[in-house]
């Protein structure tokens, strides 16, 4: 009992979830972690989203008005640049986990990111970099210089990122140590507070910046953001004290295939009836690896984890040699492979709600300055800070969520996050149909109210830009759902080794929904101007023209509305038929209060509802 009550003392005083202090030593619990490290990571976030949303906000407004491309070129060229930005991370996150660490792979990124900024200042600053040599005049055609000089720093930008975005978020949720329960506890509100502090830096980048850029210059704006990004590099090295680190262990991928390899070595040895049979290495609380229970579903790799006769006595001996972890794995292993099998399904049927993000920062906007955005006096509202609303509605939901609805949902059903992930993600997507049918609504509206105008002889639009704002809010409030969703489901859902991974997986989400918008776009565009003029007539070009006021963006709304709901069906199945991750109690040396040993299976048993 004295030997019990000790452990308990020590596990309180001291975290052991194999992580270390900035000395390489075990944490102290009460410095180190939790909110008083997280805090950091998040305003850091706040800071850098407001970099990154000046710049993704306004780049379709300075594709078209200052390097006069066309709406559909532009449109495109903002998708892959948000599309490329938003799958880095897979990279970034790959070698966070596997070689550099979180903390140095968000440092080595941050400077990358910084060095991408300093380069558009300087192609906005520098007389023989600017977009046009001579800024008195109007600039027609920008010199060939500014915009490769351009691209290359917002490419720059977005390798940055790749490694900034999940490593930081993955690096800010690992301040909490999964088995202890009031930090366990702390850590369910992480996420809805994490995006918090991102829509803050939302709101602040697609208002403030926003506005620099449109009033006063867009190399005023680009000094802000370069000045702001070195005060995030200087806030993210204040905190190195306070942080706990996680150490890399390799390929996270190299595991997965050894688990492949062993049950294709094995696939002719039946499976044991009693998963007890199964082996799986011994863990203690000074090496408090994480044990998955066994499940059921992807049988057949359950082979890799099979004894073979003669090894039984020397199964200890088996995983410490290399050739031997290709023929022997543990159960843990397993089910860690079929975690990312099965997180497949999931990825694939959150494309169709990324795709409805992706107008918010293309067409949503393009709309916007084509409308009265005139509010008092001369004063008007930049297009891009539509994107506000976004943030704002965000914002609002994430809080009412963490602090009404998940605690009423506690007491109602007992389970620990109130809602499950992927129920809460399922609320987004049906948001993100009524969202995209409003805009279709909306856009038809703005559409019948130019042809009157256009009939009378005016020029300009009379219809408010406000009339713009439900289809930014409910998206919004979608994204409360479904995004912040994600980010926990693809974290939490992923082997432990793989968390930086994991958030990359979320935003490769948002980059390939990106793609597929771009593509989206190419093959309505090449079907309606080929077919222009035996449809809906009126003289249209097609359903995406230069001029939007020529355009069906209604049925192209219509059209993305029509996936989402589809994709719904779908993805009920697959979350219907999903199994959650399932972790066992650490075993202590002389107790075991989680009420499991490493030889205890439980199909059904849950640790933590995730």
């Amino acid at each position: 009992m004295g030997d019990h009550e000790e452990s308990q003392e020590d596990e309180e005083k001291w975290v052991y979830d194999s992580s270390v202090d900035h000395q390489g030593k075990v944490p102290l619990r009460a410095s180190t972690g939790v909110w008083n490290a997280s805090l950091f990571v998040i305003a850091i976030e706040l800071s850098e989203r407001l970099s990154y949303i000046g710049l993704a906000t306004s780049l379709i407004t300075y594709l078209t008005k200052v390097l006069h491309w066309d709406v559909k070129s532009a449109a495109k060229n903002v998708n892959y640049w948000i599309g490329v930005t938003t799958m880095t991370p897979l990279l970034g996150g790959f070698l966070a986990d596997a070689y550099l660490g979180r903390f140095y792979t968000i440092l080595v990124s941050t400077i990358i990111y910084l060095v991408g900024l300093l380069l558009l200042t300087m192609s906005q600053i520098l007389p023989s970099l600017k977009p046009c040599s001579d800024s008195t005049t109007a600039c027609k055609k920008p010199l060939k210089v500014h915009e490769v000089i351009f691209f290359v720093a917002m490419y720059m930008i977005s390798i940055g990122t790749g490694g900034h975005k999940p490593s930081l978020e993955s690096f800010g949720a690992d301040q909490f140590d999964d088995n202890h329960a009031e930090e366990r506890k702390k850590k369910l509100s992480y996420f809805n507070w994490w995006n918090c502090g991102l829509c803050s830096g939302v709101m602040l980048g697609s208002t403030l910046v926003v506005y620099v850029q449109d009033n006063v210059s867009w190399a005023a704006a680009d000094v802000v953001l370069t000045t702001v990004m070195g005060i995030n590099l200087v806030i993210f090295l204040a905190g190195k004290s306070r942080y706990r680190y996680s150490a890399p262990q390799g390929s996270p991928l190299t595991p997965l295939l050894q688990v492949v390899v062993a049950a294709m070595a094995k696939r002719h040895l039946p499976l044991p009836s009693d998963a007890g049979e199964l082996y799986e290495a011994p863990t203690s609380i000074k090496n408090a690896t994480r044990l998955l229970c066994h499940t059921n579903h992807f049988r057949f790799l359950d082979k890799a984890a099979i004894i073979e006769n003669g090894y039984e006595e020397e199964v200890g001996a088996i995983t410490k040699t290399k050739a031997n972890r290709w023929r022997l794995a543990t159960v843990t292993q397993v089910e860690e492979t079929k975690l990312v099998l099965s997180i497949i399904p999931i990825w694939l049927s959150s494309l169709p709600f990324g795709m409805s993000v992706a107008q918010t920062s293309t067409f949503f906007i393009k709309q916007g300055s084509i409308m009265n955005r005139k509010m008092t006096g001369d004063f008007e509202i930049p297009a891009a800070s539509l994107c506000s609303f976004v943030a704002a509605s965000m914002i609002i939901s994430v809080l009412l969520y963490d602090k009404i609805l998940v605690p009423f949902l506690r007491r109602a059903t007992g389970n620990e996050r109130g809602m499950s992930v992927l129920r809460r993600i399922g609320v987004g997507m049906a948001l993100a149909v009524v969202a995209m049918a409003v805009a279709a609504i909306i856009e038809r509206k703005r559409l019948r109210t130019a042809e009157l105008e256009e009939t009378g002889g005016s020029t300009s639009s009379s219809m408010s830009v406000f009339w713009l704002v439900p289809q930014f809010v409910i998206l919004g409030i979608g994204d409360g759902f479904t995004v912040v969703g994600l980010q926990e489901y693809f974290y939490e859902q992923v082997p432990d080794s793989m968390r930086s991974l994991g958030i990359a997986f979320y935003l490769s989400v948002m980059g390939a929904a990106n793609f597929l918008s771009s593509l989206l776009i190419t093959v309505v565009d090449t079907i309606t101007t080929t077919s222009s003029g035996h449809g809906h007539g009126h003289g249209h070009e097609g359903w995406i023209a230069k001029d939007l006021n020529k355009s069906r963006l209604d049925d192209f709304y219509w059209l993305i509305a029509a996936i989402n709901g589809v994709n719904i069906g779908a993805y009920l199945y697959v979350a219907t038929n999903f199994s959650y991750k399932t972790v066992k109690g650490i075993t202590h040396s002389n107790s075991s209060p989680a009420g499991t040993t490493t030889r205890d299976f439980h199909d059904n048993h849950r640790h933590v509802n995730v």
